[in-house]
């Protein structure tokens, strides 16, 4: 791996949490990294704890993230939260495009370009999730579904978008599933992604972050930061506890020394 690149680990918390389970974990969490293993540390939790979690790790290395934005920044938009409300509360790194919000809100390629634009104009990191569906990886479209996927948002915003921009790479039939993808396949899966962005700009796609997730657990993560091309990873179930979620952590950044 370049060292131009530094792990990033990021937890996904997705639709868990209360105020005293973020209180308990992330002061747990900070314990558990007290030593400042030499990796990014990221969690993005349900946006109503944002504010909290902010607070809690103030002048630690960890950061906090959202899971979604809308591509409004204020107006009549009932429900929804802009990029300038997130940043008020503390974020740094936006998800974008998880399989979730693709399937269950229908959410396209166009529009996740919009919100990593607006993220962009806004100074956080987009964090542009990617991933082929089980169906479409046995049809061998995982590099089309992919490239399509990235293409969108160089289309929209060019391929300089992707400076300080981090791509996670989710199989959708590992999300959740207990199956991973071996190393092997992760890595090439990672290969192709960052030489599809060199096509259009090799200094980019050599600092592009790019993370696997996709089942992530303590007992994986070590053969998979192994590989040259995974730079840490996004988390999801895992990151729900400190010490396991801390072990991935210390992998990352053991590996990426």
């Amino acid at each position: 791996m370049s060292t131009k690149r530094r792990p990033l680990v990021m937890g996904n918390w997705k639709l868990n949490g209360t105020k005293a389970f973020t209180t308990e974990l992330l002061t747990a969490l900070k314990a558990e990294l007290a030593d400042s293993p030499a990796c990014d540390v990221a969690v993005a939790t349900p946006e109503v704890y944002l504010a909290l979690a902010s607070d809690l790790v103030a002048g630690s290395q960890i950061k906090t993230g959202a899971q979604n934005v809308d591509v409004h920044t204020s107006g009549a938009y009932t429900g929804e939260t802009s990029i300038e409300m997130l940043k008020d509360c503390g974020a740094k790194y936006i998800i974008i495009g998880h399989s979730e919000r693709r399937q269950y809100h229908q959410e396209s390629d166009a529009y996740i370009a919009e919100k990593f634009a607006v993220i962009k104009k806004a100074g956080l990191v987009p964090v542009l999730c990617v991933g082929e569906t089980e169906a479409e990886n046995e049809a061998g479209q995982t590099n089309a579904v992919v490239a399509k996927q990235i293409d969108a948002v160089i289309n929209h915003c060019g391929i300089e978008a992707f400076n300080g921009a981090v791509i996670a790479y989710e199989p959708v039939w590992a999300i959740g599933t207990g199956k991973t993808a071996t190393p092997e396949q992760a890595q090439a899966v990672h290969a192709f992604i960052r030489a599809h962005l060199a096509q259009a700009d090799k200094a980019v796609a050599e600092q592009t972050i790019i993370q696997y997730g996709g089942s992530v657990k303590d007992s994986n993560a070590a053969e998979l930061f192994a590989q040259p091309d995974i730079d840490g990873a996004l988390v999801g179930g895992a990151a729900l506890q400190a010490a396991g979620f801390a072990a991935i952590i210390k992998a990352a950044a053991k590996a990426k020394a």
